[in-house]
């Protein structure tokens, strides 16, 4: 089972604490062939592995950009995986290489979600001049993404059959 847990606090007490803390595993299909982590995109600003697989090459399961941006992927575990579904994979990918902030990203994928099989996903946008803004879309869920607040916990809405994602405040 894939996990990722993350505590965010846009406000840490310390000067030294972190905001944002992360800890997740790829656990899905070891034979499956994948780049090592490294920069890579315009001026290597993206820090991810990458999917090699034939026909899913480039995809992401989680990644982090110079920029501040933050992707990262977990699929859902289904009775029955569509083969001609769309990689999971680009969904990282794509927002880590584009302009739009985590919620419009998300927002536009809640629109193409039927076009993949089972995900939930979780983008970022960690800015000191902006603020931070870590956000939530699964497509087996509700049909929209939400903003994840620090001051409450969300770990019931991540959970899923295959993937979770932990929010530890």
């Amino acid at each position: 089972m894939c996990i990722i847990f993350f505590k965010f606090d846009p406000h840490p007490v310390s000067k030294n604490a972190y905001r944002f803390i992360l800890a997740a595993n790829r656990d899905e299909f070891y034979h499956r062939p994948c780049k090592l982590a490294d920069f890579w995109g315009n001026n290597n600003e993206i820090l991810s592995g990458l999917d090699m697989e034939e026909g899913k090459e480039g995809g992401t399961w989680l990644g982090i950009s110079t920029r501040g941006k933050l992707g990262a992927l977990t699929n859902y575990l289904q009775p029955r995986q569509n083969p001609e579904a769309r990689g999971r994979g680009e969904l990282v990918a794509h927002f880590l290489t584009t302009d739009m902030d985590s919620l419009s990203y998300l927002k536009k994928v809640s629109t193409e979600g039927h076009l993949y099989n089972g995900f939930n996903l979780i983008a970022a946008d960690l800015s000191t001049t902006k603020g931070d803004l870590v956000c939530y879309y699964g497509n087996r869920g509700k049909p929209e993404p939400i903003v994840l607040k620090p001051d409450s916990c969300q770990t019931q809405l991540l959970k899923t059959r295959a993937g979770s994602m932990c929010s530890l405040y």
